[in-house]
């Protein structure tokens, strides 16, 4: 299959981008694999590369989330020769990030990947089906800055009416969110997923594991391009997931991020997407008697007397409160985080002066002098 860079996702402003960087023998290259030592990527022949991260890509970044990701475009410096890698120089700003917290008591953000145009999750309307969890999803992609799409799948398994339930209530949640009900047995989601797969176009698909994501992408390559086992009887679920990240680049166009199930969707976002996501809870704060209302049994609190008179759903104001705290907890950790880094920096500039004031003294020594 014959690619170009325009069918990896190249624009004018990556090309921007790059000319402003770039030096003899740099070309670029879009990572479709990480290898943990090394990357996968392509480059503008379609030509796959093992590319290594150059020792000042490394320590430039702040994180490990500002290093390259799946998705990501870097600057490439071709090896001289057979004996010569060939290294990233440099990693190109990326126009979309989807990310989440790492999991654990971490306050790090883990890239799922970076320059997605659609974030497709795939759940369905029994066992995996979660509100909460969704508000999550949508929270994420709002800021990752890209479109959110939710395939509601094994509607086989499921009557119509739960699966349109399921449906109706996440349009609900995210009335910008394209949703649909989809088998993948029944090959009902391929149709749906192949109108975002268009040239330069890239596509990520999340969601727990079991839930189908496999048989999908399956269909899509036209063979069992990642393995799928039986059905467990009592979870309803397929054994097999998705161990590593990739960008697959599909023969009718446009490119895939498969990803491993996510066990945890925990928050990497901000106040601003929290209330973008939670708008009507945040206009009925705005009627709360006193402006430092904590919605938690204060006073004329307009956002639980809307949960009293069953106009606000419980478990989403519930859902409000916990992501509300994440965030700032997460923001608590960053600060402590940043303050511990600025004491060790401080600290580690007090011991180099005086390593070099010691070094000064001596060699005055040295030379005699008082």
């Amino acid at each position: 299959m014959e690619i170009d860079l325009q069918d990896l996702g190249w624009n004018e402003e990556f090309q921007r981008e790059f000319d402003r960087i770039a030096k003899p023998g740099w070309e670029p290259v879009r990572l479709i694999r990480d290898n943990k030592i090394t990357y996968g990527g392509l480059n503008a022949e379609g030509y796959e590369l093992e590319v290594l991260l150059s020792g000042k890509v490394y320590h430039d970044a702040s994180c490990d989330a500002e290093l390259p990701a799946v998705g990501d475009w870097v600057a490439v410096e071709q090896g001289k020769d057979e004996d010569t890698d060939d290294m990233i120089r440099a990693r190109l700003p990326r126009q979309s990030c989807f990310s989440r917290k790492e999991p654990g008591k971490s306050s790090q953000e883990q890239v799922i990947a970076a320059n997605v145009d659609v974030v497709v999750v795939v759940t369905d309307a029994g066992p995996d089906y979660n509100p909460r969890r969704m508000e999550r999803y949508f929270a994420l992609i709002e800021r990752s800055g890209s479109r959110a799409v939710v395939l509601i799948n094994k509607s086989d398994l499921f009557s119509d009416e739960q699966n349109q339930a399921a449906k109706d209530e996440l349009q609900l949640l995210n009335p910008k969110a394209e949703i649909f009900i989809t088998s993948a047995i029944e090959q009902e989601g391929l149709d749906v997923l192949k109108r975002f797969l268009v040239r330069g176009q890239t596509v990520t698909v999340v969601g727990s594991s079991g839930v189908g994501k496999s048989t999908l992408i399956n269909q899509l390559m036209g063979e069992d391009y990642q393995f799928t086992s039986e059905t467990n009887e009592t979870t309803g679920k397929g054994r097999h997931t998705t161990t590593a990240r990739e960008l697959i680049v599909m023969e009718g166009g446009g490119m895939l991020v498969d990803n491993p199930g996510m066990r945890e969707i925990q928050m990497w976002t901000d106040e601003k997407t929290l209330r973008e996501s939670f708008s009507d809870v945040f206009d009925l704060a705005e009627e709360c008697k006193f402006h430092d209302c904590k919605h938690r049994g204060d006073k004329g609190c307009a956002i639980q007397a809307a949960v009293e008179a069953d106009e606000l759903d419980p478990e989403r104001y519930e859902s409000f409160l916990r992501l509300d705290e994440e965030i700032a907890t997460l923001n608590k950790r960053k600060k402590r985080r940043q303050m511990a880094a600025e004491k060790w920096a401080k600290r580690s500039h007090r011991v180099k002066a005086r390593n070099l004031a010691d070094r000064i003294e001596l060699e005055r020594e040295e030379r005699g002098e008082e």
